[in-house]
């Protein structure tokens, strides 16, 4: 259980997830963050109601209860865990895959909000073969919210 809780506290960090990026099962990071705070409410009201959100205070909290989380909210925590590990596990296969590419059209774009996700896709035509193939294997599209 810990392991899991350290994962989605680190996995959390990356929030939020590109909106370019899209899987047919995949939950963009505001689904993923809804779903916890449902399924783990009671324990957010018994025990975690006087944390500051942000910077994974919360995560800190169940981690510092963890042997009395319910079933559910356990459940959601490792839930997400594995989008989140999935998600990057995607992110470095495609940063591997594109590296080049990523320096040749991306190099001046600024990180977060899926703006690099954006910029490979508004290349795509111009990128190499293993960059495009590892953008289909990993459904990098454009996602209207």
């Amino acid at each position: 259980m810990r392991n899991i809780i350290l994962l989605t506290l680190f996995a959390l960090l990356l929030l939020p997830m590109p909106g370019a990026w899209a899987a047919e099962e995949a939950q963009t990071a505001e689904d993923l963050v809804e779903h916890l705070i449902e399924a783990c409410e009671p324990e957010i009201e018994n025990y975690c109601s006087q944390v500051t959100l942000g910077e994974g205070r919360m995560l800190a909290c169940f981690y510092a209860h963890q042997d009395k989380l319910s079933g559910r909210c356990e459940y959601a925590l490792y839930d997400a865990a594995a989008q989140l590990e999935d998600f990057a596990t995607a992110i470095v296969y495609l940063a591997k895959a594109c590296r080049e590419d990523l320096l040749k059209f991306c190099s001046q774009v600024e990180l977060g909000e899926g703006r690099v996700g954006m910029c490979l896709l508004d290349n795509k035509s111009e990128v190499s073969e293993g960059c495009g193939k590892a953008m289909d294997d990993v459904q990098l599209e454009f996602v209207e919210e």
